[in-house]
């Protein structure tokens, strides 16, 4: 197999420290500029033929609450104080929003409670991010599922409440016609829209969660042959493959998805396409993580871009790194996606620190065609904060 130039760990340039009015955390007022993104990465690829989606995922809106700036884990019988709290749409909604944020026509089905939780997730995800939730649904007397998030010593520890949807509450049995779809394998578990969607030539892109069974066996995910790329995490790989190397791992996945894109946390991530022949690794981007939430979320969507728009390989994984790193500098997961404004502010300033290693700029140069010389809209993007939302001023 010939592969692509791989990336040291020392192409990663230095992440520049953001302003207070880059990164502050106040509420802006929605006024619909994002949802007509000026950047499409896929503007070259559209034809009159195309499907209207660019990417239809399907899942469980939670409402997120975030407490950041805890100096250690909580104590049992103690209270503790955190210095910073952010309120977003979770869940699927992370994806979702990154999808948009990043200029990609996104469809959502998922269930909405019908309680004031539901009412905000609604309205911040379609009036706020433009996505189209006509595959969603608003469920009576069904309250929605809640995430209480807290992050120090850059971990996570999340405590979840929620019911399932009434059965008579389904998911549409036809997805929407979309160039991609995202989806979550769950073990033992098949999903029908996932063959449906495939067999109408949509590229499905698959991550999973922790196989709480035990049995890390990959025949158990049965939708994964329908898929095109798998990405799961190194200790997900490893388990799946029974590799002892994350890059054995991914090899290995190769053997029932054409794409395996393996992350390898503060490492970065390596890729390999077995259509192409092609593989390539790109380091992680250091940064001081505010909140971690969503930032796999952030990733795949990055990828996803990516892949749509027929990038390289190390493209593609330099560009879903660096969204995800922007993303953990802001509170919560789907509000703290990056869009095309975040982006080129990150790739003007990295370009003015001094002493910046050449081959880190040129490993993200790509980006110079595709970012936007000044500034797209009001600035900065909606952000989470510590209630679900403010009266407008009289």
């Amino acid at each position: 197999m010939t592969a692509s130039t791989v990336s040291t760990a020392s192409d990663v340039p230095a992440m520049p420290a953001m302003s207070a009015d880059e990164r502050t955390h106040r509420h802006v007022p929605d006024e619909g500029w994002h949802r007509h993104p000026h950047v499409d990465p896929l503007a070259a690829l559209r034809r009159p033929q195309d499907p209207p989606w660019d990417v239809y995922l399907t899942g469980t809106v939670f409402l997120d609450v975030v407490f950041t700036g805890l100096d250690s884990a909580p104590v049992r019988g103690t209270e503790s104080w955190a210095r910073g709290m952010g309120s977003s749409p979770g869940g699927v909604a992370n994806m979702a929003t990154a999808l948009a944020r990043l200029g990609l026509r996104t469809s959502l089905a998922a269930a909405f409670g019908d309680d004031h939780y539901g009412d905000y997730c609604w309205d911040a995800l379609a009036q706020g991010e433009g996505i189209d939730l006509s595959p969603s649904r608003t469920v009576p007397g069904w309250h929605s599922p809640v995430t209480v998030s807290m992050a120090y010593e850059g971990e996570r520890t999340m405590v979840s409440h929620g019911h399932e949807p009434p059965p008579e509450e389904p998911s549409p049995d036809c997805p929407p016609r979309a160039r991609a779809a995202v989806a979550s394998l769950t073990p033992g578990v098949r999903a029908p829209w996932i063959a449906q969607a495939a067999a109408r030539g949509t590229r499905v892109f698959a991550d999973v969660g922790w196989d709480d069974t035990g049995a890390w066996d990959l025949a158990g995910l049965p939708d994964l042959p329908l898929c095109e790329a798998f990405l799961p995490n190194a200790e997900e790989a490893m388990r799946y493959t029974g590799a002892t190397c994350p890059r054995a791992a991914a090899h290995a996945l190769t053997e029932h998805v054409p794409l395996a894109v393996v992350t390898l946390g503060a490492e970065g991530a390596y890729a390999v396409d077995r259509r192409t022949g092609e593989s390539a690794e790109v380091p992680a981007i250091e940064v001081e993580a505010l909140d971690p939430t969503g930032a796999g979320d952030v990733f795949v969507a990055g990828f996803v871009t990516g892949t749509l728009a027929g990038w390289p390989l190390a493209d593609r994984l330099a560009f879903a790194g660096l969204t995800a790193a922007l993303s953990v500098q802001e509170f919560g997961g789907s509000l703290s996606a990056p869009g095309w404004s975040e982006i080129a502010t990150w790739w003007r300033k990295v370009q003015s620190v001094e002493g910046q290693d050449p081959t880190a700029l040129r490993r993200y140069a790509f980006l110079a065609d595709l970012v936007p010389d000044e500034p797209v809209g009001p600035w900065p993007r909606r952000r989470a904060v510590p209630t679900i939302g403010f009266r407008p001023p009289a």
